[in-house]
């Protein structure tokens, strides 16, 4: 799928694709200079396109089903993963899936949302909004960590908390309060990360850490642009103009003290090279639990609190 701002990328790609296919059909064909300057076009190309997008056009990108999910990356930077069931309250949420990792030496408890590639599978994750089951999964799992002094690590992609009438009988809104609350004490090391898109409380319910990073392209918002245009302007078709206003991209956020760190993404976004996208994002995490690993307790709780406090606040000129 490409984005009608992609310019001519497409087409390079195509080219590249029937180059390659025809080099794979006949090993003999001299098509390897051809295949090597498209290449360099191309990321010519996308290096121009994406270091200039607009606030909605960043949006687009960080909803593209191309983007690496949860599982992608937990196939991509994990040596091992043991996958943990259940809230012991009431069922297994597939919208939010974790357990015990290792990612290099590192010994962690990885927790993320998780979207579908079919159908099927989006169905089964209900498109990665998760409900309270999902959420008290999550705080079972950081529960377990602390208990067990391990790190945790949260990836955040969803468009929100689902809002269904079984979601909110059961208790959406107190689950995701919860979460808050506990994370901002919790006594281990948290690092969240923002894949793609970090949807208002959906994202906030795994989203307290000692550490926020961005990928590049991801976006972070109270609400969505077309949400927001709906409220303003009563039409959504000004997603563009609420885009611009919410500063819901990553340079936004790090230039407001909302995150920490982005992590940048290969030319033409994650979608289009998951590998080198893993190897950034590994390298990122393994930097920061480092660091965090040699905090006490009492002041990760102490600094993570007193960062919390500090957002939003504004100096009077």
């Amino acid at each position: 799928m490409s984005l009608d701002f992609e310019k001519n990328m497409p087409e390079i790609e195509a080219k590249i694709a029937a180059l390659t296919k025809q080099k794979a059909a006949d090993p003999n064909a001299k098509v390897d200079d051809q295949i090597a300057g498209l290449k360099q076009e191309l990321e010519k190309v996308a290096k121009e396109v994406y270091s200039s997008l607009t606030p909605w056009q960043t949006v687009q990108v960080a909803r593209h089903p191309g983007r690496p999910l949860f599982r992608d990356y937990i196939t991509g930077i994990c040596g091992e993963f043991i996958e943990l069931h259940g809230d012991r309250c009431f069922g297994d949420d597939q919208g939010i899936i974790g357990g015990f990792a290792t990612i290099g030496d590192s010994r962690v408890m990885i927790i993320g949302h998780q979207k579908g590639k079919t159908l099927e599978e989006n169905m089964k994750s209900n498109f990665g909004m998760a409900t309270p089951d999902g959420y008290r999964k999550a705080m079972r799992l950081m529960k377990l960590a602390e208990k067990f002094k391990t790190p945790v690590i949260c990836f955040i992609d969803t468009p929100g908390a689902y809002p269904g009438l079984d979601a909110e009988a059961r208790g959406q809104a107190e689950a995701i309060a919860r979460n808050l609350t506990e994370m901002s004490q919790l006594e281990t090391p948290i690092i969240a990360l923002v894949t793609g898109e970090g949807g208002s409380g959906g994202a906030l319910g795994i989203g307290v850490g000692d550490v926020i990073l961005m990928l590049s392209n991801s976006v972070y918002s109270v609400i969505s642009p077309e949400g927001c245009a709906s409220i303003l302007w009563r039409d959504g078709s000004k997603a563009p103009e609420a885009a611009e206003a919410l500063k819901i991209t990553a340079a936004s956020l790090l230039k407001l003290g909302v995150i920490e760190e982005i992590i940048p993404e290969p030319a033409g976004g994650a979608h289009r090279d998951h590998e080198n996208t893993f190897r950034v994002v590994k390298q990122t995490l393994l930097k920061h639990l480092k660091i965090l690993k040699n905090v006490s307790e009492w002041k990760l709780v102490d600094r993570r609190f007193e960062k919390y406090c500090r957002i939003g606040r504004f100096k009077n000129r």
